[in-house]
């Protein structure tokens, strides 16, 4: 895996062109994938979550009906302000614009969710976001890694980042659950 992180403007421009760049709001694909992710959660409630670029909040509002306190974190203000509106009637909901690994907010969670955001990192900054992960997490949180198989304008493939993300965190977090499609893998983490 080489390469930098993308640039939040790489993806500004992306949410310029198109308000709703990868259909998060109609595409049955990932309305599917949506459906999957929260049934792999291995709780039915968690208390303080935090998701890793929300995106426009079409999971948010989904990952929102599971949690006391809900964090989502997405660094492009367009898509960021679709998040707020989508999730405003929701008063634990907050979307901050955290640009991770290196904007990592206070305090713990007892779960991260990591989907489709990973490949779009450098190396090293997967290991951080790993190291940052592993550090906020209370004993017994989990972690939900959801990213594509194939490649994409990006330093790394969704299996590659994970793969290196999961390896980096290996003595904090045990893996529950691994599964592969053919379009997107999910691995589930404890904290130990």
């Amino acid at each position: 895996m080489r390469g930098e992180t993308l640039p939040i403007d790489h993806f500004a421009r992306i949410y310029a062109a198109r308000p709703d760049p990868w259909s998060y709001a109609t595409s049955p694909y990932e309305q599917a994938k949506y459906a999957a992710t929260l049934a792999a959660l291995p709780r039915p409630r968690y208390a303080r979550a935090f998701e890793v670029g929300c995106a426009e909040g079409v999971f948010t509002a989904m990952l929102a009906g599971r949690c006391a306190t809900l964090l989502a974190a997405e660094p492009v203000a367009r898509a960021r302000a679709e998040a707020r509106r989508r999730n405003a009637d929701k008063s634990w909901v907050s979307v901050a614009s955290h640009f991770v690994p290196r904007d990592w907010p206070e305090g713990n969670f007892d779960l991260v969710v990591v989907s489709e955001v990973i490949d779009y990192l450098g190396e090293a900054d997967v290991e951080a976001l790993s190291r940052k992960v592993c550090a906020s997490l209370v004993g017994g949180g989990d972690v939900l890694l959801v990213h594509w198989v194939g490649k994409k304008t990006g330093p790394s493939s969704g299996c590659e980042a994970s793969d290196r993300f999961i390896a980096v965190a290996s003595g904090h977090l045990d893996v529950l659950h691994a599964s592969r499609n053919g379009d997107y893998r999910m691995d589930v983490l404890r904290r130990l």
